[in-house]
């Protein structure tokens, strides 16, 4: 089978073929920590965790090397730190930690890499001094700059000229800059910024701009040239395209081979905006909802293209999750199957085509119906596999049936299974006053029973 990615920079479907099929690097832009991701935030590390399953599948597990960043010195962190009176590490480990915390819910693998920009200011500090020697950045008033005309063919991943960044237009204007496309290398201290968001430098106190943090990590991590470097659309410029300024001059070699983009993410039709009030923490959103169905439904849709995210997108997402997980715990105690190769690598290895992958699940799931209804021991246990196997490439189904449908804590559980069984005892003694009593009881609580030949078990509802 072949893989073939949307490449950005060149702007079609390629067929992907590693630098070294026993090292694939990938690097993707990860998150500022100061504060709470965003649903948005989480469409990303989604995205790229799909790849990279597919990578690791195709590659081996311990080929693929997956690099994604902690930008913990930025000028929102410094801004929160201001008004809070905390200090920036306190911040930064704390918002970082619940980051991993709520991106682990969504079932996203945790990276080979998770380079911290604090970490790494001396490759900056490195990368910068390259680039004023060779001139493509000179050092003015308020800071380092790098010089953008200095670079021949900047803006080729977003396809931007130097005439559309006129003065006044999408670029501050700023008298320390020669060019107004100029962007910030080294930006010096200002009165009154806290003492740990400042280093030392050959060109004076300060703290680095937020372009060369990603440039400097991923070489130091991954090399000079990526295989993959992925991020949401919004970074393409001027994010991505200063990153490849800054490393392909400093390095004299192509930053990435392939150069993926996600979509953005919509509330309800509208774009996600503090001013509007629909921004929808991911955090708040695990409260409600497992992480499974937020991931199902990021998956629901294209990852290059738009999606509109609205209540009724979950609802659906869980209803066809409960639909799988039920046909799933019909083939649970089959044994000894194999998974085929089935069409969800097929499409994922054309551009990540995630819909067409979970119509493939659902298909799965029929199959594991159609095979329970027959009691084809031999087609039960195959139909257990190709689940399975569909599911981790997906990032889907990692719980146990039983632990879908009852969720829930053990305590809890405890008692309705307790519950369960007493109506079990009150059916076996033909009490089916005390049996219908206990059923309503658990209906009311939102609690199914299933009656089977098994016996009987509950999900929630």
């Amino acid at each position: 089978m072949t893989l073939r990615l949307y490449d950005t920079a060149a702007r079609e479907k390629r067929v992907f073929v590693p630098q070294d099929a026993k090292r694939v690097t990938m690097y993707v832009c990860g998150p500022t920590v100061y504060n709470y991701a965003h649903i948005g935030n989480a469409r990303p590390p989604i995205v790229f965790d799909v790849l990279r399953r597919l990578l690791m599948k195709t590659y081996g597990a311990d080929a693929v090397v997956y690099a994604r960043n902690i930008t913990d010195i930025e000028d929102k962190i410094i801004r929160a730190s201001q008004e809070s009176g905390q200090p920036i590490g306190e911040i930064t480990k704390k918002f970082a930690g619940i980051y991993n915390d709520d991106v682990a819910a969504l079932n996203v693998i945790p990276p080979t890499v998770e380079p911290w920009a604090t970490a790494h200011v001396p490759d900056m500090i490195d990368m910068i001094g390259k680039l004023v020697r060779k001139h493509y950045a000179y050092v003015g008033k308020e800071g380092v700059w790098f010089s953008v005309p200095s670079m021949k063919d900047y803006g080729k991943l977003s396809g931007r000229k130097l005439e559309d960044n006129e003065a006044g237009a999408r670029v501050e204007v700023d008298a320390d800059k020669r060019d107004p496309a100029d962007f910030a290398l080294w930006k010096f201290a200002k009165p009154g910024e806290p003492e740990d968001a400042i280093w030392d430098s050959p060109w004076g106190r300060g703290r680095p701009g937020w372009h060369i943090e990603c440039s400097a990590m991923a070489a130091k991590h991954l090399g000079r040239t990526l295989d993959i470097h992925g991020g949401g659309i919004d970074l393409q410029f001027p994010h991505h395209e200063n990153e490849i300024a800054q490393s392909e001059c400093a390095h004299g070699e192509v930053m990435a081979n392939y150069w993926l983009h996600n979509g953005f993410l919509d509330m309800s039709g509208e774009k996600m905006s503090k001013s509007l009030g629909n921004v929808v923490l991911v955090h708040d959103l695990l409260k409600e909802w497992p992480g499974e169905v937020l991931r199902f439904a990021m998956l629901s849709g294209h990852y290059r293209a738009p999606l509109d995210w609205t209540p009724d997108l979950l609802k659906q997402a869980k209803t066809t999750l409960d639909r799988i997980y039920g046909a799933l715990r019909r083939v649970w105690e089959a044994e000894g199957g194999e998974a085929r190769d089935t069409g969800v690598q097929r499409a994922l290895e054309d551009d990540l085509n995630t819909p067409e992958a979970l119509a493939e699940l659902s298909r799965l799931a029929t199959e594991a119906n159609t095979a329970a209804d027959q009691k084809d021991a031999v087609a039960m246990a195959d139909a257990k596999a190709n689940l399975l196997a569909a599911g981790q490439l997906l990032g889907l189904l990692t719980q146990t049936p039983k632990q879908w449908e009852q969720g829930g804590d053990n305590d809890e559980n405890a008692r309705i299974d307790a519950a369960v069984q007493a109506r079990v005892d009150a059916r076996a003694a033909k009490d089916w006053a005390e049996a219908d009593r206990i059923r309503k009881e658990l209906a009311a609580e939102g609690i199914e029973i299933m009656d089977g030949p098994g016996g009987s078990t509950w999900r929630r509802v």
